[in-house]
């Protein structure tokens, strides 16, 4: 058996609807690139009401296993139970299952672990729809709505179209050039995800709170060099969830915060770390492109 280079740890939480598409998103025949012996996915089902099936994860992504979790609020423990049995060199995750992948990724995640020493590979977020959805939502724009907007591009042919029917997501609103809060799918080697002891569990949460964004700052106060891939991201498909399809004016942040400064005695503020761009810009994405370089001008 050939040792996977890459385990990719992705969550899903009653998200039927949305695993669908976002395996499809991580299987070898739409990554571009890569060959299935490159890497695995482990799909995990952390305690959803209907779990997902063997059958299910392996029709829509063959290299994938599923691992069943108990249910908790937090999918932190969730995480690093599928990272404990992950064979790869290097641990990818996506803390929340209902994002869509860009077809680049892995052989990106792969390209940045192997050209630098101890690095952390990240990628931006968008949100699928007109605006994000926090205020999308309260605009009409629902899964009914979502499914007909995935209809008007063909991302199973080409997924960098998922680029045409998104908007920046908050964590990532300035683009490619201003800090980061954190990354939905990010990678480091299997040293650094020991030494940094995974997600930590005391992030509590629904959703975990700022979990995904303490392990984005520990990693890039720690990696030997930030590597952000240019030309790609995830997207982010309407489900609920707690902090992504919310009203602004009812998000849990302030509740999550001070979760955050309980754990690590200071408030949260994004990593303010020079990164090295990689990877290619497909024509889909050259407005975000333009959006990174607008911010960067003085007023």
């Amino acid at each position: 058996m050939i040792r996977p280079t890459l385990s990719v740890v992705v969550v899903f939480h009653d998200m039927h609807r949305e695993a669908d598409r976002t395996l499809v998103t991580l299987s070898p025949g739409y990554q571009r690139g890569v060959v299935p012996d490159d890497y695995e996915v482990i799909a995990v089902d952390a305690g959803s009401a209907t779990p997902l099936d063997t059958g299910f994860v392996a029709r829509r992504c063959p290299n994938a296993r599923l691992v069943r979790t108990p249910p908790a609020p937090s999918p932190a423990a969730a995480v690093n139970a599928a990272a404990r049995q992950a064979a790869g060199d290097a641990i990818a995750v996506c803390i929340d299952g209902a994002r869509m992948l860009s077809p680049g990724i892995v052989a990106g995640l792969l390209a940045g672990l192997r050209a630098f020493a101890d690095p952390l590979v990240a990628t931006l977020a968008w949100h699928l729809g007109p605006k994000v959805q926090n205020e999308s939502i309260l605009e009409g724009y629902d899964q009914a709505a979502e499914d007909r907007l995935l209809a008007t591009v063909d991302w199973r042919g080409d997924g960098y179209e998922l680029f045409r029917i998104a908007t920046l997501a908050g964590s990532s609103a300035a683009g490619w050039f201003r800090p980061l809060g954190e990354s939905n799918c990010l990678a480091v080697p299997r040293g650094a995800w020991d030494a940094l002891g995974g997600l930590d569990e005391r992030f509590a949460a629904p959703g975990g709170g700022l979990v995904n964004l303490d392990f984005y700052r520990r990693a890039c106060d720690r990696a030997g060099a930030l590597v952000l891939l240019m030309g790609e991201g995830t997207f982010h498909q309407v489900h609920g969830g707690v902090a992504t399809n919310v009203p602004l004016a009812r998000h849990p942040f302030a509740t999550f915060a001070a979760e955050y400064s309980s754990i690590r005695g200071v408030d949260f503020a994004p990593p303010d770390r020079e990164a090295v761009f990689l990877g290619c810009l497909p024509p889909q994405a050259a407005p975000f492109l333009a959006h990174s370089i607008t911010g960067l001008r003085p007023g």
